[in-house]
């Protein structure tokens, strides 16, 4: 089920919705948690096993580490090999047997049946096991008490708003959340507020750029001109940060509808002047997660500066394979985290001197460059790609294919709309005016897109969020 889905609008939020205010305080819990676990059976109903065996696993060990000192850390180690365990087998397990069959020269026999009649990998399964790795980490770590019921380690593992693609959402920033919340009328309004803002970045903004972006990325190798290569890397780019700061804006607008608080998860990361910078910015909640359970135990800023950046290329590549079975984002990953390390060896010292306009050109090259290993379907692709970029393996006509006026008008907004100073703007002019007029023009500015983003919806074909692949 998507959350711009005509199902999901129309049918199962807001029957949920009333669902919560009618069954009072005491049943808020369940009522969510039967609500999740429908939500993922809708599209998993197979896969949905998987998650309920996360959610008792979880529970038994959290308890365990928690009362089973001095031998918490074998249970915390056991505990997490598990959730790395079921995430390999159902994310991982297809591509580690193609990548063994490819490397042994193995075209037919058992191993290539293998990998025929692998399963297909559930959704938000990244997502929900880093969620159950932080939980137990800080229990371990005496950051938060395990939780004594089952339905509470459920609820944290399985709450719809932010299964899928997150934020990821640790089980400390929560805890209290979970017995003890509060909602009222301004936390409701929020969260349709911020709600109709994720709806308007996915429909009008990131499914409109994805035309172009399919059209390039689609298209035979030296059939892009140079002119329409860009165009299209700058449209995906576009597309997925729209796509999924959309996602994250409706996670963390329906979570509070519901009472919930859930972390940021984006802040104008294409602002950035650093790719240091961005990854402060970009997908916030993963950033932090690699930050505190690997980086930092891997020793962090306290090694030598060669092990620091040894440490920073290893963190980023298994980013870039925590975000898909394929060489590319291992590639990927490993790109962003060569970056670093030289950003870390003294080559951001040197950037930082640098007018702005030229820290904020290197950033934004860098990284829609890395965009490319991140959409391609292969390596060959990528490569194919990058070179019609710069002339290589590129059509002379000036233009490869017919784009409409539509996706010109979002790529004018996605460039408005992907600083914050229209939003800055916007905020200036409520703070100086009167009140209520402020108010009346932004309920009415919210309602005025919901009723566009609706009639979108309704005449659209599926689309999915780019991360649900994730």
């Amino acid at each position: 089920m998507v959350f711009s889905s005509p199902i999901f609008l129309f049918g199962f939020l807001p029957l949920v919705l009333l669902a919560s205010f009618a069954c009072g305080r005491r049943g808020q819990n369940g009522l969510l948690l039967c609500a999740s676990l429908l939500f993922y059976a809708w599209g998993e109903p197979i896969f949905v096993l998987a998650l309920l065996g996360s959610i008792g696993c979880n529970w038994a060990i959290g308890r365990s580490v928690e009362s089973a000192q001095p031998n918490a850390f074998r249970i915390l180690g056991l505990g997490v090999g598990l959730n790395l365990l079921l995430l390999t087998k159902l994310k991982y397990g297809q591509f580690l047997l193609e990548s063994g069959a490819n490397l042994l020269g193995i075209e037919n026999g058992w191993l290539v049946d293998s990998i025929d009649a692998w399963p297909t990998m559930p959704i938000g399964i990244s997502f929900y096991t880093f969620q159950a790795i932080s939980y137990l980490v800080d229990v371990y770590r005496g950051h938060c008490h395990a939780q004594r019921s089952l339905a509470g380690v459920g609820l944290y593992l399985s709450m719809f708003p932010q299964l899928i693609a997150g934020p990821i959402v640790r089980y400390s920033e929560i805890e209290a959340q979970l017995t003890n919340r509060k909602r009222d009328a301004s936390d409701f309004n929020e969260g349709v507020a911020r709600f109709v803002r994720g709806l308007s970045k996915k429909v009008l903004i990131a499914d409109t750029l994805g035309i172009a972006a399919d059209m390039a990325f689609e298209a035979g190798p030296g059939s892009l001109s140079v002119s329409m290569a860009w165009l299209g890397l700058i449209c995906y780019g576009l597309q997925l940060y729209f796509d999924f700061s959309g996602y994250s804006d409706m996670a963390i607008g329906i979570g509070r509808m519901f009472g919930f608080r859930f972390p940021e998860n984006f802040d104008f990361p294409y602002e950035s002047k650093s790719v240091r910078d961005f990854w402060r910015r970009w997908h916030m909640t993963l950033s932090r997660w690699f930050r505190d359970y690997l980086y930092i135990p891997l020793g962090g800023n306290r090694k030598s500066p060669f092990r620091v950046a040894l440490n920073l290329a290893l963190v980023f590549v298994l980013c870039g394979f925590w975000h898909g079975a394929s060489w590319s984002f291992v590639v990927w990953g490993l790109y962003h985290g060569a970056f670093l390390a030289i950003e870390r060896l003294g080559f951001g010292a040197l950037l930082e001197r640098l007018p702005s306009f030229l820290q904020r050109g290197y950033l934004l090259l860098a990284v829609f460059v890395g965009w490319i290993l991140f959409r391609a379907e292969s390596l060959e692709f990528a490569v194919v790609y990058a070179g019609a970029l710069v002339g290589v393996a590129s059509s002379d006509a000036s233009t490869s294919f017919i784009i409409g006026l539509e996706v010109y008008l979002a790529l004018v907004f996605a460039i408005l709309f992907s600083s914050r100073a229209p939003l800055e703007v916007w905020s200036r002019w409520v703070a100086s005016s009167n009140s209520m007029i402020g108010v009346f023009v932004g309920r009415a500015a919210a309602l005025a897109l919901l009723a566009v983003c609706m009639a979108a919806v309704a005449s659209s074909s599926y689309s999915p969020f780019l991360y649900f692949r994730f």
